[in-house]
């Protein structure tokens, strides 16, 4: 990445705005607004988006477009511009499910409105900022100003491993596509700027559930069965120790655990155990031989405590590897939109991201979107009850997909 001259002092002291069409107007902004409240106000877990599909669906069609709901049953795909059956097309990418965790914020009128469900990692916001974008670029395609078709995609099912991208491709919604970009909130950078990274930008996650079973018997004497509760620690403890010492450090390979389940009674050894958690993992190649590493490091711990074991290991998502060329795209789309100064280069997380399965198939690149006002120190995260946005974002993503999309064209 280039280096980056010092920000101005205020968003509006950048420059950018050049002569690129598709600027938001304050109309269809206040619209947008209003339509990610909604969706804030209903979130729909993976695969039962039934209400955001049908949302964004009739508004796609208030613009004379003709979105199409994927084979699952939620979800959707939409063409903005006349395929020419040759042309690769760009396709703008949001994920449109929610969380079930509670929305704790106070003092918003668009506050969740159903139990334990909430949009805490802003797939309101992205969604938000595709359909934006492809209302102003369906009326930069009545003008003919639109030098390209783009392919919109509203995928289901992002926070269910191993994805719901995977059901999109299945759908179809790569055919035709020459190039993918998409954004992802991010709450430590501020609103009006975005982070880019050429090569992975998010870790490869995957889910690991293991069960142990013993004889059981009495506290009183554990050297006569399989004591389950000292296996099940020294897995907890030990397998991810081991992990750390078969794998080269600068993979990043990390077993964390989320439940250890076991006995019910302080005197007696109990028969059963169960631990869950992730491993991710910030290579690729590591990825790829995770499962291997763990099953052995795993039997081999519980094989010295006599414990039998059962692995579910859960094949989830590879890392997010952007392509150097897309991210130039959005590098220059924002330059255009903002001016360099609304980009900053950003790290590697151990977040995982189903995005990365588009891009086994087609070259492309996610951005951070900042999500932050500025002078906010509250510290808020995703997936936690208290997530939010400064709206403002909507904007910003917006103009940089209509801008990434005329500059892709144009390079056609």
């Amino acid at each position: 990445m280039k280096s980056r001259a010092s920000r101005p002092d205020s968003l509006a002291d950048q420059p950018g705005g050049g002569a690129l069409p598709g600027r938001l107007g304050e109309e269809l902004r206040a619209e947008l607004i209003a339509f990610r409240r909604d969706l804030h106000m209903h979130p729909e877990l993976g695969n039962q988006e039934f209400r955001t599909t049908a949302a964004i669906k009739d508004r796609l069609e208030k613009a004379g477009l003709k979105p199409q709901v994927l084979a699952v049953g939620t979800g959707l795909m939409c063409d903005v511009g006349e395929w020419d059956g040759v042309t690769p097309m760009l396709a703008l990418r949001a994920d449109i499910d929610a969380l079930p965790i509670p929305d704790t914020k106070a003092g918003v009128p668009y506050r969740s409105t159903v139990p334990d469900r909430a949009h805490a990692c802003g797939h309101d916001v992205h969604t938000t900022t595709v359909l934006g974008a492809g209302l102003v670029l369906a009326d930069l395609d009545r003008q003919r100003l639109l030098p390209n078709a783009v392919r919109l995609i509203f995928q289901p099912a992002e926070e269910v491993l191993p994805g719901g991208a995977l059901d999109a491709i299945e759908s179809g919604v790569l055919e035709g596509v020459g190039r993918i970009i998409g954004v992802h909130c991010d709450p430590k950078v501020d609103v009006g700027r975005i982070g880019l990274r050429i090569g992975a930008i998010t870790s490869a996650c995957d889910r690991l559930e293991i069960t142990l079973d013993g004889p059981g018997g009495h506290t009183a004497r554990p050297h006569l069965t399989t004591d389950l509760v000292t296996a099940a620690a020294r897995i907890a403890v030990d397998v991810p120790a081991l992990l750390a010492r078969r794998v080269d450090a600068r993979a990043g390979l990390a077993l964390t655990w989320g439940r250890l389940e076991t006995g019910h009674a302080p005197n007696v050894i109990p028969q059963h155990a169960e631990l869950s958690g992730t491993v991710r993992c910030l290579n690729l190649n590591a990825w790829r031989d995770a499962p291997d590493l763990v099953h052995a490091a795993i039997d081999e711990v519980a094989g010295m405590h006599r414990a039998k074991t059962v692995i579910n290991y859960v094949r989830g998502v590879p890392p997010v590897v952007n392509d150097a060329e897309s991210i130039g795209l959005l590098d220059a789309a924002m330059t255009e939109r903002l001016g360099s100064y609304a980009i900053e280069d950003t790290e590697q997380s151990l977040g995982g991201e189903d995005f990365s399965w588009y891009l086994e198939q087609v070259p492309g690149a996610m951005a951070r979107l900042g999500v932050r006002t500025p002078g906010d120190t509250r510290g808020l995260d995703l997936h936690r009850g208290n997530f939010d946005v400064d709206e403002e974002a909507i904007t910003v993503g917006v103009e940089l997909f209509t801008a990434a999309a005329l500059l892709d064209g144009g390079r056609s």
